[in-house]
């Protein structure tokens, strides 16, 4: 028998060369092995279970649930659960650590935390994997042993599919981070799953569609307990009627949306598999989530003769009187008055088909699949070609254009920009609004010759149609404008095309026809339903780019009857959009104006949308079992399912029950009202549910408690339909007070600046991740990475350098915690910046932790508090003195308890090991330091200035000396630094501000002077040079908002001399110095204050002129030791 290629090994050679290899993991190791001890110790402890206020402590009503929120602070996180049809990637981990470090920063202020976890198996992927696994064992057998090396597939990338250009430029299109990555190309699933690291003997147990939900939750559990993750595990559970439990839920939720009137049966366009004989809903595509249907008109063009080539083409194929049209799709029906002629592509081979007994369409095949669903064609899903004809062949056709001034019909011709991917292959041409129709208009008409065409069918009358600010003729005049000389003028027309859409629409006015003089936003579904109504035109609908679904199969839009949640509803989206502006500070937090942007922008386009299915997993829909609810469907209110699952069962199916003890039948609708706060408490209802009042009454106080929903973290792509659609639902069946309260979304994580990408070996699981750096490297690593909605970058040598940080930090604090050499008093210099600094970072992490912005807090708690403590030892060994004890202490519990809500472990240990704390670090609060004191944090910036410009004006009088220009120092030699300081400004910037401070109008911030009048008074003060520049500056910092006051008093915080003499020990040494003076000079003056050795002393270099208060100056001699 053949040796089959394992495709799992071929995908992890590509990793191994596209990621970083590790050198020497001992250092990894013996951080592994801590963060696995705590791991246990936590999960033993129950250290993250989170119960609301029992009802025996405070009985239910005895104070409002606001009122119990206020007095026991809670927090309530979670992110869109991950679909469990593989391991978790670092992506997911992203996500998760949003929730996770607010978690346990929330937790360091006493705050009640509940991050629980679930796993969505509802939809189609899981089932058509399955499906096609059942299929593969019947060809190849149980391990595939039949399987040819002939059809081994050949690992490939696949470049993503261009980006169709947005048809309806008015409609609002959130940006999508997540490009279309490359992906690894296997002919069969089991290939796939193969790749995935499932073992070959194993792969035939997935052909059941119910082991996928057996075998990847408890990876996906595994591999954030292996994070450090603080779940509340008693809470988990899978989605479909696999969790009875979960299930009634969903029945509930569908039940009481169809009562309220938002779920509704009709006829509507939606996205469609003729293969899977369904409705494919994003979560069921392999390619396109997102897209909708763009849903256009199609003007019947009858055709009154055709060209000569088309007759002879069509000889015989059509029955005697056929009626044949030509069928554009168009988004402007408002500017059919304007058609001049009808285009088609040479190139483009088109079908002529059957649409009624005796009436034929002309379009691309495409076109005729979407059209076979959408009760088009006299037999719905029947396609009937009739035969092909070129597009060549079509040209000088004439067609007779509804609506158009040109009665006598208008010709087709040539247009090579025609897409067979879009529309129906056939475009009308309308120049006096469309830049792209005049281009090509006008271009034929001056190649005629070139075209084969005759020059008068490109040269009919262009008649004004829709009157806007810049012009009656618009096109005309953007062409003009960007200087659009072809059709080939891409870049340009795009831009036009753009521009002449928004401005028609919305500052257009009809010049023509039966709505003249009205808005053409008004007018244009007034003509749409006059064409209509006529027999001139009907509705035709694809989808905005391509689809595929899970199955394979390359989707359509079909005009179906089913079942829809009615969303944008007018009354329900006025609610929404007033919940998401967030006027009153009372609304929806978004985090960012870019997210509430993106919110605004989809419920102003987001409309009906399918909510159930015939194929895959999931609950049946209640008053109609033969569908299925779709997985956008049962995932909206599902948050609140975490407040009472661990009542209802122990396990993620329901096949235990949990300490409610309460059978699933038990769950009633009624039950779930009486939860969620939609009724109170009634003896009917404990009779019809048999559940104990005080178990009801249990299960309402976790509810309300709990909720609402603090904080929803999800990748910003889900603003597009999850998130919108979680704020409707909750709008609908929860009171106001329960409706979630934040959602923050991230960008997509990038992976060493690449996209993520199997096919490159760019790709990590969650669990590569932490078994490659541990778990706090790899969180620090994705804190790191980012806050914003752009996109955010794991970079590996984050996380592999900061292995070497927590080991030798760890190390230097067990050290530290041994030493005997450190020194008990403290002294107001070295000692007191060092416990400023610490004081300030802590406060500055504190506050980005608040903000949630994780990347900003580790560098004050992390990187910047660790280079404040080396510093600070660097320090005190220049001076010759040893560390503080008190402050080396209080140093290492505060580095632990910063990093507690970003690296756990490392922190548990230190706390533990190091500080001997009795209990662990998850319990700990926030630290409380003092208020940072601006004058040592201004000496500190100071100390650490001075000392860089110290260098820096030794290497400027050495290239000096290398030039020639200064002969009197040698650095090789012994030499003496003197520092020249001041206490003064210079008379003539005292002049300048005051000058400013009378010239200066603080009412209306602008100068009251002319700058003629400003200049000659400048000039009499003197030093015109220094002092035009500094006016330009106080002026700009007055006209940016700066407060006069802080521009004009210029007195420092710090006492500048005090702090350089303290300098002096610790310089002599680092600079290696044999003698340093500190010189007290005044502007003018030849002489100077001693401030080491006291006296007066003369004053010979220029050096001393250049000192202001602030930036001293220095002077390096030789001398003589």
């Amino acid at each position: 028998m053949t040796t089959m290629a394992d495709p799992a090994k071929a995908v992890e050679s590509l990793q191994n060369s596209a990621l970083k290899d590790l050198k020497g993991t001992e250092k990894r190791d013996s951080l592994i092995a801590i963060e696995k001890k705590y791991q246990q110790e936590w999960e033993e402890q129950g250290l993250f279970n989170a119960d609301a206020p029992s009802t025996a402590e405070i009985p239910l009503h005895s104070i409002s649930a606001a009122e119990l929120r206020e007095k026991y602070p809670k927090f309530f996180g979670t992110i869109a659960f991950p679909y469990t049809n593989g391991r978790l990637h670092v992506g997911h981990a992203f996500s998760f650590s949003k929730v996770e470090f607010h978690a346990g920063f929330a937790r360091m202020k006493g705050i009640k935390v509940l991050w629980p976890q679930g796993y969505h198996c509802t939809g189609l992927p899981i089932k058509a994997c399955a499906d096609k696994l059942a299929k593969e064992v019947e060809m190849f057998g149980q391990e595939f042993e039949r399987h040819k090396e002939e059809d081994e597939p050949v690992v490939e990338a696949v470049a993503a599919p261009a980006q169709r250009e947005r048809e309806d430029v008015t409609k609002f299109t959130a940006k999508k981070g997540k490009a279309a990555a490359k992906s690894v190309k296997m002919k069969y699933q089991f290939q796939i799953m193969q790749a995935m690291g499932i073992p070959l003997q194993q792969i035939h147990l997935f052909a059941d569609a119910a082991y996928w939900l057996e075998y990847f939750p408890p990876l996906c559990k595994l591999d954030l307990s292996n994070f450090g993750s603080r779940i509340d595990w008693r809470r988990q559970f899978v989605t479909t009627d696999a969790n009875p439990y979960f299930d009634a839920f969903v029945r509930w939720q569908m039940i009481r949306l169809r009562e309220l009137n938002k779920i509704k049966f009709g006829k509507r366009h939606t996205i469609y598999s003729i293969k899977d004989g369904q409705p494919c809903m994003d979560h069921d595509r392999s390619e396109g989530e997102g897209v909708n249907p763009q849903i256009y008109v199609a003007i019947k063009m009858q055709v009154l003769e055709f060209a000569s080539t088309a007759k002879e083409a069509l000889q015989g194929k059509l029955p005697d009187g056929a009626k044949v049209f030509l069928v554009p799709a168009t988004l402007r029906t408002e500017t059919m008055y304007g058609q001049v002629a009808c285009f088609v592509s040479p190139k483009i081979t088109y079908g002529v088909y059957e649409a009624a007994p005796n009436e034929y369409y002309v379009m691309t095949e495409r076109a005729a699949r979407n059209m076979a669903h959408q009760e088009i064609f006299a037999e719905e899903g029947v396609i009937k070609k009739t035969t092909d004809i070129q597009g060549s062949d079509l040209i000088g056709t004439l067609v007779d254009a509804p609506l158009s001034f040109h009665k006598d019909g208008v010709r087709v011709l040539p247009m090579e920009s025609i897409l067979e991917t879009k529309g129906t292959g056939v475009v009308t041409c309308v120049p006096s609004d469309s830049p792209d129709d005049y281009a090509t208009i006008t271009d034929l008409a001056k190649k005629a010759d070139y075209y084969k065409i005759k020059k008068e069918w490109a040269e009919l009358e262009i008649i004004p149609i829709i009157r806007t600010p810049t012009s009656d003729l618009l096109a005309l005049e953007l062409v003009k404008k960007l200087k659009i000389a072809s059709p080939k003028d891409a870049k340009q027309l795009k831009e036009a095309k753009e521009l002449a859409y928004k401005e028609g629409f919305y500052q257009g006015h009809m010049l023509v026809g039966d709505f003249k003089g009205e808005k053409v936003a008004d007018a244009k579904p007034k003509v749409r339903a006059q064409l209509i109504e006529a027999g001139l035109a009907f509705e035709y609908a694809e989808p905005e780019n391509r689809v595929v679904s899970r199955s394979g199969d390359e989707c359509t839009v079909a005009l179906m009857e089913q079942y829809y949640i009615d969303y944008g509803e007018e009354s329900w989206r006025a609610i929404a959009t007033e919940y998401v502006e967030n006027k009153d500070g009372n609304g929806l937090n978004t985090y960012s104006n870019d997210a509430r942007n993106a919110f605004l922008g989809v419920l102003d386009w987001l409309k009906q949308w399918a909510c159930a299915r015939t194929y895959g997993l999931g609950s049946h829909l209640p008053w109609a079992p033969e569908f299925l609810v779709e997985s956008l469907s049962d995932s909206t209110i599902y948050m609140s399912y975490y407040t009472v699952a661990h009542f209802l069962h122990r396990d993620i199916f329901g096949r235990e029950k949990g300490t409610g003890n309460i059978a699933p039948e038990q769950m009633i609708d009624e039950v779930w009202d009486y939860i969620f706060c939609r009724t109170e408490l009634t003896d009917d209802l404990l009779a019809k549910s048999r559940i104990p009042k005080e178990t009801l009454e249990a299960m309402r106080r976790e509810f309300e408690y709990f909720y609402p929903l603090d904080l929803r973290v999800s990748g910003k792509d889900l603003i597009n339909n999850h998130l919108t659609f979680a704020l409707y639902n909750h709008i609908a069946l929860f009171p106001r007070e329960y409706w979630i309260k934040s959602i923050r979304v991230n960008g997509h994580l990038q992976l060493n600046g690449e996209k993520m990408s199997k096919s490159t070996g760019n790709f990590m699981t969650l669990d590569d991740v932490v078994k490659k750096f541990g778990a706090d490297a790899s969180r620090i690593a994705l804190a790191d990475a980012g806050d914003t909605i752009s996109d955010s970058n794991f970079v590996e040598d984050v996380a592999d350098s900061t292995i070497l940080r927590l080991h030798s930090l760890r190390e230097w604090c067990e050290e530290m915690a041994k030493s005997e050499d450190l020194r008990a008093e403290k002294n107001d210099f070295e000692d007191a910046l060092f416990d400023n600094e610490m004081n300030t970072l802590v406060e500055e992490a504190r506050r980005h932790y608040e903000d949630t912005n994780y990347k900003m807090a580790l560098k004050s708690c992390f990187y910047d508090l660790t280079n404040a403590k080396d510093i600070y030892r660097a320090s005190c060994l220049a001076a010759g003195i040893p560390m503080n004890k008190d402050l080396v202490f209080k140093y290492i519990r505060l580095q632990a308890l910063s990093l507690t809500p970003i690296a756990p472990h490392w922190a548990e240990y230190i706390w533990l090991e190091v500080l001997h704390e009795s209990k662990t670090v998850q319990l700990a609060r926030w630290p409380e330091v003092p208020e940072a004191n601006a004058g040592l944090s201004a000496a500190r910036t100071y100390v650490l200035a001075t000392q860089s410009n110290i260098t820096s004006a030794e290497s400027a009088q050495i290239k000096k000396m290398a030039k020639g220009k200064q002969a009197s120092f040698d650095p090789k030699k012994p030499k003496k630094l003197t520092i020249f300081v001041t206490k003064e400004f210079p008379k003539w910037q005292d002049g300048c501000i005051d000058l400013i401070k009378e010239t200066w109008d603080p009412e209306t911030n602008t100068q009251k002077c002319t700058d003629k009048e400003l200049s000659s008074r400048i000039a009499k003060i003197g030093k015109v040079k220094e002092a035009m520049p500094f006016v330009q500056r106080l002026k700009k910092r007055l006209r940016d908002g700066e407060p006069a006051g802080v521009v004009f008093e210029r007195k420092l915080a710090f006492d500048e001399p005090k702090t350089v003499t303290a300098m002096v020990p610790s310089l002599k040494r680092a600079a290696g110095l044999s003698e340093v003076d500190v010189i007290l000079v005044t502007e003018g003056s030849k002489t100077g204050t001693d401030l080491l050795r006291g006296g007066e002393v003369e004053v010979k270099s220029t050096f001393a002129d250049l000192a202001v208060p602030g930036q001293p100056s220095f002077l390096f001699e030789n001398i003589e030791v």
